[in-house]
């Protein structure tokens, strides 16, 4: 047997353990469990994100018999070995886990056996047992570590997989060839390791990698020994048998040109994958991914599709390659659409096809044919998903799928799931069942948002607002330091998934753009978009300068145009409606002292967005305004001595203004963002799509505002 060593030292994986940090778990073997899970999956060439699963057998009371008996802890369904907790993990009596093989009767009958795991459990607010339990129930090892590392993968896929698994483990790791897991795939790995006693691991044909240890440090160190020398293996050999992936067929643009021409046509390629349901976006222009689609070899790749099961539940069968120039010409947006819509319809039609000549009887309905992964050579790949972070897995997914192709291909030849076998997994009855078990869909999940002047008040309240309701938000402020501190808020609250950022000053045209690029790259578009960026003014008439009056038109009227006439072209890429509110205010409506310049731009900001609404309504966007007042909670339009002035307007203190607005209301009530936040979502909110050109009041209730 070839011996795990105490080494510390890899090229390919990361060495992570801390003899101090687990020293505090000694005698915790479930905590150690953990500890090892999260250090594995820190490290994604190890695995990739929800993917592998981890066990440890310990002795535990039995609270019925008060009897020792052995405890299976392995990671539950769904889930992420990085992030791993307690109540991630399934605890299961091991003898009655055993036990089922009295019953089991075999291949056909696979699916009936995961109901019987849950008369296994031994802690009953542990987490449903996966569909992986057997595999590490069946295996005598104290500690178990099953991934999906690209390295090890590339063999697995490799045509001569277990030729080469053989002699470069020499006959340390045993082989066992492709089946969909579950129970009968326990019984072989069992009857894998009788056969070779003495093995250090398992390859599985086509989907990842079993290694064990005694201690949670031995099966750590054994994982990682293992996957280095797969790595180095691939390393050895890439290029040997000539160019990596036939050398290069499509050179691929500089990276600003790259991004600028993704830019240009993430909004029609999501328009053609929301046919179904709106689609959020990601773009990646790796040096990976640009190796492979600028490739001579990609147009025979590709439509091979991916092997591990992991990979191509994510990434679908296969990905559509776009016969697009890197450099083309994206300025004539039909032209671009009538060029690429057959490229859709076939792959729409390919996908039907597969389903129909692959189905059973008993299959789930055809789910939603559009590609998830899109190649563009010379530029780079896209992802489109129901939200970000399914999305961005999924590229990553199919960039660990690259580099197994690169792998295989350089030690032997690469090689897929069979259409059927890939069909049994992706229509499994127990994925199914996993998919309906999910949490509904939000109102606003896969709508895309940019807010301007969102990093507080008003708008950094609709942000939380909408992102709590599904949406992600592009977040966008003219004060760097401002915009940051909002985006670091938000990553701690909601994740890094939920935002992205863009310095926007409305007055700036390029500005506009990159902020509409940073959705087009970071989401693939736009769906709502709300001009809230603004700023005040109180002076007398004889007060008022030319600069003043400049400023507030500059940033309350052309500002919202502009903007607009971006989200607008925008939304005419995707074809798939869209909406646009205003933050106006209560003083457009309301005449008032010292409040020439302002009031005026406001009452320009209500009636722009009527004639907007008027000429979007075919391309099914709506346009609707929010009119504010009084908003005196972090916001920036009480800077400049704009409550200086309307104090003195009113004549009295500073500190009085609150409730003196909050007096003159009919509700006598004071106004948050939030309660802007909240009418903005009345809006979008889907209960209020076939109203367009409309005006909600949030004051409080001002008579005088009353538009009827």
């Amino acid at each position: 047997m070839l011996e795990a060593t105490t080494k510390t030292e890899f090229k390919h994986v990361s060495y992570l353990w801390d003899e101090a940090e687990a020293e505090k778990l000694a005698g915790d073997e479930v905590g150690l469990l953990i500890y090892r899970s999260n250090l594995l999956g820190a490290d994604l060439r190890l695995t990739n994100y929800g993917g592998g699963n981890t066990s440890c057998k310990v002795m535990a009371k039995d609270p019925l018999t008060g009897q020792d008996t052995e405890v299976m802890w392995v990671k539950g369904s769904g889930g992420d070995l990085g992030t791993l907790k307690r109540s991630g993990l399934a605890a299961l009596y091991l003898d009655r886990l055993r036990s089922l093989k009295n019953v089991y009767r075999g291949i056909e009958h696979e699916d009936k056996m995961v109901e019987l795991f849950n008369h296994s459990i031994f802690d009953l607010k542990s987490k449903a047992p996966s569909i992986d339990t057997p595999l590490h129930g069946f295996l005598p090892f104290k500690h178990i570590d099953h991934l999906h590392p690209d390295a090890a993968i590339a063999i697995a896929a490799a045509k001569d997989g277990k030729k080469i698994t053989e002699e470069l483990f020499e006959g340390n790791i045993g082989w066992v060839d492709w089946q969909r897991p579950g129970f009968d795939l326990g019984l072989q790995l069992r009857q894998c390791l009788d056969e070779n006693p003495g093995i250090r691991g398992i390859m599985l044909g086509s989907h990842g990698l079993f290694t064990w240890g005694d201690t949670a440090y031995e099966s750590y160190i054994n994982t990682l020994e293992v996957i280095e020398r797969c790595a180095a293996y691939m390393e050895q050999n890439i290029g040997k048998k000539g160019p990596v992936f036939g050398g290069a067929k499509v050179e691929s643009l500089h990276e600003d040109a790259r991004k600028k021409q993704a830019a240009a046509i993430a909004p029609v390629l999501r328009g053609f994958c929301s046919s179904e349901r709106h689609m959020i976006g990601h773009f990646t222009d790796d040096p990976r991914v640009l190796e492979f689609i600028n490739s001579n070899d990609l147009e025979r790749l590709a439509p091979m599709g991916t092997s591990c099961p992991d990979h191509f539940l994510r990434t679908k069968i296969s990905p559509l390659v776009l016969e697009l120039a890197p450099d083309a010409d994206l300025s004539d947006v039909a032209a671009v659409k009538e060029k690429l819509a057959p490229a859709f319809e076939s792959y729409r039609q390919m996908y039907k096809d597969y389903y129909e000549q692959h189905k059973h009887p008993n299959s789930p309905a055809m789910r939603d044919a559009n590609p998830v992964i899109i190649l563009y050579p010379g530029v780079g790949m896209f992802s489109f998903s129901k939200d970000k972070q399914t999305t961005r897995v999924a590229s990553e997914f199919y960039i660990n799928a690259i580099n197994v192709m690169k792998g295989a291909e350089a030690v032997s030849e690469y090689t897929s799931l069979p259409r059927q076998e890939a069909f049994d997994i992706e229509y499994w009855l127990l994925e199914e069942a996993k998919l309906q078990r999910m949490p509904k869909p939000k109102a606003l999940s896969g709508k895309i948002t940019l807010i301007t002047g969102s990093a507080g008040g008003i708008g950094k309240a609709i942000a939380k607002k909408f992102v709590e309701e599904g949406a992600v938000v592009v977040l966008n402020d003219m004060n760097e330091e401002r915009l940051q501190g909002a985006g670091e808020e938000f990553k701690a609250t909601y994740g890094k998934d939920s935002y992205a950022t863009a310095v926007l000053d409305v007055t700036k045209s390029d500005q506009i753009q990159e902020a509409f690029d940073v959705a087009a790259l970071a989401f693939g578009g736009v769906d709502i978009v709300i001009n809230n960026a603004g700023l005040s003014i109180s002076k007398t008439i004889e007060g008022h300068t030319e600069k003043d009056w400049d400023l507030l038109y500059d940033v309350l009227v052309k500002g919202q145009f502009f903007v607009t006439q971006a989200a607008v072209a925008t939304m005419r890429k995707q074809d798939i409606g869209g909406d646009i509110i205003n933050i106006a205010s209560k003083n457009g409506l309301v005449s008032g002292p010292n409040n020439a310049g302002y009031g005026s731009a406001k009452a320009a900001q209500l009636h722009l967005s009527r004639l907007n609404a008027a000429e979007l309504g075919a391309d099914k966007i709506r346009v609707n305004v929010v009119n504010p007042d009084a908003v005196i909670s972090d916001s920036n339009i009480w800077a400049g001595g704009w409550a200086e002035g309307r104090a003195k307007a009113y004549g009295i203190t500073v500190e009085e203004l609150p409730a003196f607005y909050a007096k003159r209301t009919l509700l006598n009530q004071i106004i948050l963002p939030e309660d802007i936040a909240n009418a903005c979502f009345v809006f979008v909110g889907g209960l209020m799509n076939k109203s367009t050109g409309n005006m909600l009041n949030v004051d409080g209730g001002v008579a005088m505002a009353f538009t009827r």
